[in-house]
């Protein structure tokens, strides 16, 4: 899916679970995602893309975030506080992407200004359904800015 004016997102993946990863991408092809995909495994590398620094000096500016808040090096909780707090950031959606449903974890993000908290669903099929959800709001409903 794209944009209503047709433009793929850059969607940035930060999880460390290959299982979770795989997911995922099978979310974005069997729902027939354009958009692209690009994965991060922790908290320090999430943050090296997101500055563009070292092998990710050439990364796009991600368009909407996906976050695990169980990560190594810098955990999501980290990552979220630092993308919320910086000026050049703060503007890009992040969805918590997490398997905890712990009401600490929840209110926590939330008050880190997270756009949305979704528990991951363990089946596959409702997982696929649970990130085309999230596809079809921050893609097609809401109108995200421009971050080129």
């Amino acid at each position: 899916m794209t944009t209503p004016d047709a433009t793929p997102v850059d969607v940035l993946l930060v999880e460390d679970d290959p299982g979770d990863e795989l997911m995922t991408r099978e979310a974005f092809e069997d729902n027939k995602i354009g958009n692209t995909l690009h994965v991060v495994r922790d908290g320090e590398e999430a943050l090296d893309f997101l500055y563009r620094r070292g092998r990710h000096t050439g990364a796009p500016r991600p368009d909407l975030i996906l976050l695990d808040l169980n990560l190594p090096k810098y955990d999501g909780r980290q990552v979220l506080e630092k993308i919320k707090s910086d000026p050049d950031l703060s503007h890009i959606p992040v969805v918590v992407l997490t398997t905890s449903a712990a009401e600490e974890d929840i209110l926590r993000s939330y008050k880190l200004h997270a756009n949305a908290y979704v528990t991951k669903p363990v089946d596959l099929d409702q997982f696929i359904a649970a990130v085309r959800q999230i596809d079809d709001f921050f893609v097609q409903v809401v109108r995200l800015p421009k971050t080129r």
